[in-house]
């Protein structure tokens, strides 16, 4: 797997490198123009078709993994063939900027109807009180995963607003999952999954710190679909792994979709789908980054920026450690789940009336503090 996980990054770097040197050609198109809205935080036009990279080392990783394991090759195929609704209406978003949020959301709903029609992507359990039932009937297991594959892709749509943090997450859940599959002997789901990997990671390092190249929605509602699909996927496959696993592993970015809509609907009263500046991550960003505030160079904005993203990385790590440890015991990823929900509850709601933990301010302060000199 380690030639798949090779392949796909090299061939994802150079496609995103690629992207970077010719954005004077295709800029006026593909580049994000909007420095104002309420979730960006860079300095200057940057291209947003990262995505295209990714699918592209997917791809070729897929294909040789098909030619390589002829097992894997219908399942692999399909797959890929599933994912290019989702994919494509993000690309085209990224292009036009006139693809509404329903519309991306219909593409990607077909994605998971042609999941769970051609692959059997459905969902049969769910451990959940009350859904059971509903996940009992094949017409509820198709609804429920069409639920799931739409709702994972959107969160991920949803914490890309940082350089490095949706791409960097994604690497850690497809990470965890790919040690699961392997824990369970579905080689399939494992390999994939690390091909994933590999596309995700040769991407980043061109995003991350510098902000060379966004992932756009093209890229996170493909990585979303396929997180989505294959964690399905796993469950399906592995009755031995617990329904909760897949929950808990995604646990950051669906909670932080979740409780956005709660914030925007109950308690501004606002739609939903209005975006906001007040994510976890733009609370990290604005308050604990103090250091820089009210600076515009361009360089310390970006460096603020790339500063954000590893708090999120260690609390998208605290959901998933744990789901990869305890993968098939449900009662207590149900326990760590609920822990995990009212761990970020408190942590967002001690940034946002500016009491932030000390621990996580300690780094800030450090840069905030002015040079010393010394005099001969």
């Amino acid at each position: 797997m380690l030639p798949i996980l090779a392949l796909s990054f090299a061939i994802a770097a150079a496609a995103t490198l690629l992207i970077i040197r010719s954005s004077h050609l295709h800029g006026a198109l593909s580049a994000d123009h909007d420095l104002s809205g309420p979730q960006k935080f860079h300095s200057r036009p940057v291209p947003r078709i990262g995505g295209l990279a990714i699918f592209a080392g997917f791809t070729i990783g897929t294909m040789v993994l098909a030619w390589r394991f002829p097992a894997m090759r219908h399942m692999a195929v399909v797959l890929l063939a599933c994912s290019i609704p989702a994919f494509a209406s993000g690309v085209i978003e990224d292009l036009t900027k006139r693809v509404s949020p329903s519309r991306r959301m219909l593409a990607t709903l077909l994605a998971a109807a042609l999941g769970a029609w051609l692959l059997g992507a459905q969902i049969k359990q769910t451990a959940i009180p009350g859904l059971d039932f509903i996940a009992g009937t094949t017409l509820g297991g198709c609804l429920l995963a069409l639920l799931v594959v739409s709702g994972v892709s959107n969160s991920i749509n949803i914490i890309d607003g940082m350089n490095g943090l949706a791409s960097m997450c994604s690497a850690i859940m497809l990470a965890g999952l790919a040690y699961v599959a392997l824990q369970a002997g579905d080689q399939f789901i494992a390999a994939v999954a690390i091909a994933v990997i590999g596309a995700v990671l040769g991407f980043f390092m061109w995003n991350y710190p510098h902000g060379l190249i966004f992932l756009g929605d093209g890229g996170a509602y493909f990585i979303g679909f396929i997180l989505s699909e294959l964690a399905i996927l796993l469950l399906v496959r592995n009755p031995a792994v617990s329904p909760m696993f897949p929950l808990l592993l995604c646990a950051y970015p669906v909670w932080e979709t979740v409780f956005s809509m709660y914030r925007r609907k109950v308690v501004r009263g606002r739609p939903v789908g209005m975006p906001d500046g007040i994510h976890l991550h733009s609370l990290i960003y604005r308050r604990l980054m103090r250091w820089a505030l009210g600076s515009k160079d361009a360089a310390v904005l970006t460096r603020r920026n790339a500063m954000t993203a590893p708090y999120l990385w260690v609390l998208c790590s605290l959901s998933v450690v744990p789901a990869t440890i305890w993968w098939d015991d449900t009662a207590m990823l149900q326990v760590i789940l609920g822990l995990f929900v009212l761990f970020y509850v408190l942590l967002y709601w001690r940034i946002v009336r500016f009491r932030t933990p000390r621990w996580m301010v300690l780094h800030s302060r450090a840069e905030s503090r002015p040079p010393v000199t010394r005099s001969e």
